[in-house]
């Protein structure tokens, strides 16, 4: 086939050179409106002001960003690729592209979980960047292609801060929802078939003190259950319990405690009659995904719980962690444990004989860790009899796969859909609700329908998608490989994603390497996954070589896999992200001149432990990162208080594996970021890495966010980071000079 120039110039008249010159300036010329007339952004209407948002730490004046104001632009579509020959040759890093940081910040809502109310129709709560973070709960209108309907007033925002990480925010039973109002943390009562205002259902206890989460409706007491927090005699080790308030009128009482005690509680479940709660408990100093216990109450006729008894988790010679209790239809508990496997797979407690059966064996996860409240990892289809099916999913080696369990044939049949990556799943009638994502799907909300015997996918529908405009830049996105490298424990390997440079219209030349950003994941108990994420497109599609590490410590691979940190963090988690860096570098695939890293929370731990105690890469960002580990012990949360003695070891390792105690191994320049109301992560841990870094005299930067907390959620700071990022190791690392107009901050000891 022959190949036709876009730019045909007649060279007879003109000098060799002189042709290629102009024939490059017109494809320049062409790559630039091609970019323009693809470009996308919902923050357009007005000036971005980050005066009293972001504030660069500095003695001397700061350079202020003032960014230009976008306007809003029909989304126009062209034919935007091209062979590499007509390709434009660009250094890595240098490349135009049209996911911008307003497309990134502003087009990705959060999904806080899934409902279904007595009409069938789909609830789901969202939350807005472009409204400050701001949570609604909205629902489906029952028209065919018209949008979701918002549900809650623009006076309220559903959250709740249980345990800081909240979740299990909202719940809803018939046409009647009860959620947490993020500004006060009390529980309200709304209509939603009516335009009625939420009305309060818990005390007002003059400030946020008292947070609640993951409730149940209680039709026979016509009460609510859920999980409280109380903080009103400490906010740095509250009193947590399981409550029930009255529903029965609008006089508002203080709840009545029904299960206390132990140190935390999550997962409420009454079977269908009312009369038995399930629940999970666990205590100092284990986490949920260390130790937990499943326990039934039985409910007297005042609606006590008068005796109870142990599922699960309370054998002193089997370790195991349940989680995710839920009654059938016919009165029957299923959950999910890690016992004998070490893999979370769904079980089934027999009430007669108190005995724990598999319904399923795999080695494979059936739930996550339980950072938030309120998921929901598998749900029941319909009963015939003593037959139940589950509808379920599971990760194993890097994926997620859902399908449909027998529990009497104990089979798995799988069922094929667009997703690589599914987290919750919501039940309806006649179908069901999964919450999922793939390397071409961002996070969305798809209406699965079953033939009639529930044996395979007759519809897939997508309902709802946290960045619907995404698919306008398909030709522009990186898909991630899934990477499996040698760890420096011989025989143990460890695995990551790895994204390589992709733009349609660039390409670097054949003998330059791109440069690498390796990203450290929070948690450190979760895992990274393989999916549509923008703000890895918009370092990728810029020339960035981009890889997602699960280092050991990770979930989604086995409890001994996860377990691998314990007592070792600092040490596992920082040498495999260097070996997968020298993994890349070695395979040709980055420059290993070019290495930066970035992480946030406990990443952002990894990333400052790998600056100070390795000398793999050349710059690093720690977003609200721990510098000071027994700083971190004294001022975090109940939540985590006692999760690092786990994870760090004795005494002697708090000081040996802080980062702020060996400043002078530090050789690379850092920037920084923080949430100023951040309780996990406070401000202090990274004032002092700061002030310390720039003592020393590396090139270093402080950016701080007001009313920002653990993880930013207002659009205009997340792109502020995500531009920041980029401008900073282009300039310290990269030497280069990037396409988007940035203005950049101050680096002491550089500028």
């Amino acid at each position: 086939m022959k190949l036709i120039d876009p730019f045909p110039i007649n060279n007879n008249h003109c000098p060799y050179y002189i042709y290629y010159i102009i024939r490059y300036i017109m494809l320049m010329a062409f790559s630039a409106i091609a970019t323009s007339l693809t470009r996308f952004s919902s923050l357009r209407n007005s000036h971005l002001n980050f005066k009293g948002i972001a504030r660069v730490v500095s003695n001397s004046k700061s350079i202020t960003n003032n960014p230009s104001p976008s306007r809003k632009r029909r989304c126009i579509r062209m034919a935007s690729t091209a062979s590499a020959e007509h390709k434009l040759t660009a250094p890595f890093g240098s490349w135009n592209s049209p996911i911008t940081a307003d497309l990134v910040s502003g087009s990705e809502k959060r999904l806080g979980g899934t409902a279904v109310d007595a009409h069938g129709r789909l609830i789901l709560l969202e939350s807005r960047p472009a409204e400050s973070g701001r949570s609604v709960l909205v629902k489906e209108s029952g028209k065919a292609g018209e949008e979701l309907i918002d549900i809650t007033p623009k006076e309220f925002s559903v959250r709740t801060v249980a345990q800081e990480y909240g979740g299990g925010a909202f719940q809803i039973s018939g046409d009647t929802v009860i959620f947490s109002n993020y500004k006060d943390q009390r529980l309200y009562k709304q209509s939603i078939s009516s335009d009625s205002s939420p009305l309060p259902i818990t005390p007002d206890y003059g400030a946020p003190a008292v947070c609640y989460a993951d409730g149940v409706f209680d039709s026979r007491f016509n009460r609510f259950i859920t999980v409280r927090e109380d903080r009103r005699d400490s906010s740095l080790n509250p009193i947590t319990t399981i409550v029930a308030m009255d529903l029965r009128d609008n006089s508002i009482q203080e709840p009545k405690v029904l299960v206390s005690v132990n140190d935390f509680y999550a997962f409420p479940r009454l079977d269908p009659k009312g009369e038995r709660l399930a629940w999970i408990e666990w205590s100092h100093p284990n986490m949920p995904w260390d130790k937990t216990e499943l326990w039934v109450g039985y409910i007297s006729e005042n609606g006590d719980i008068c005796k109870r008894t142990c599922v699960a988790g309370c054998d002193p010679n089997l370790l195991e962690s349940p989680t995710e209790p839920k009654w059938s239809s016919e009165g029957e508990l299923f959950f999910v444990t890690d016992r004998k496997s070490g893999f979370w797979n769904i079980h089934r407690w027999i009430e007669s004989s108190n005995d724990v059966v598999a319904v399923y064996s795999l080695d494979a996860e059936f739930a996550r860790p339980l950072w938030i409240f309120g998921m929901n990892s598998y749900e029941f289809l319909q009963s015939h009899g003593e037959k139940e099916l589950i509808a379920c999913s599971y990760r194993q080696k890097g994926r997620s796969y859902i399908g449909i369990l027998d529990d009497v044939q104990s089979s798995l049949s799988l069922f094929d859909t667009p997703f690589t990556d599914i987290t919750n799943i919501t039940s309806g009638t006649g179908f069901f609700y999964v919450e999922g994502a793939s390397a071409v799907h961002p996070l969305s909300v798809a209406k699965v329908t079953l033939d009639d015997h529930k044996s395979k996918v007759v519809d897939f529908k997508i309902i709802w998608s946290s960045s619907p405009d995404s698919l306008e830049y398909k030709s522009y996105f990186s898909l991630p490989e899934l990477i499996e490298f040698p760890t420096e424990v011989p025989g143990q390997n460890a695995y990551a994603y790895f994204y390589p440079p992709s733009n349609p219209i660039y390409q670097a030349s054949q003998e330059e390497r791109p440069p690498l950003l390796l990203k450290s994941h929070g948690g450190p108990t979760t895992e990274t996954r393989g999916i549509l994420n923008l703000s890895i497109q918009y370092w990728t599609s810029r020339g960035w070589a981009f890889v997602d590490v699960n280092y050991g410590g990770s979930t989604g691979y086995g409890r001994e896999y996860r377990e691998r940190l314990l007592g070792s963090w600092g040490i596992v988690d920082v040498n495999d992200c260097c070996s997968c860096a020298r993994f890349l570098v070695e395979s040709g695939k980055v420059d290993g001149d070019r290495l930066c890293i970035t992480g946030g929370s406990a990443g952002g731990y990894t990333t400052l432990a790998a600056l100070a105690f390795r000398e793999t890469f050349k710059a690093g960002a720690s977003l609200y990162g721990v510098a000071d580990l027994s700083l971190l012990r004294a001022e975090t949360h109940k939540f985590e208080s006692h999760y690092i003695d786990n994870l760090v070891g004795g005494e002697s390792d708090y000081f040996e594996k802080s980062p702020i105690n060996f400043v002078d191994k530090f050789s690379c320049p850092i920037i920084l970021f923080q949430g100023l109301e951040d309780k996990v992560v406070p401000p202090v841990q990274s004032r002092k890495i700061y002030q310390a870094l720039k003592e020393k005299g590396l090139p270093v930067a402080l950016v701080e966010y007001e009313g920002e907390q653990h993880g930013f959620r207002r659009a205009e700071n997340i792109k502020f980071t995500l531009e920041q990022q980029m401008l900073f190791f282009a300039r310290l690392v990269g030497h280069l000079k990037v396409a988007d107009e940035i203005t950049p901050i101050k680096i002491d000891n550089f500028d």
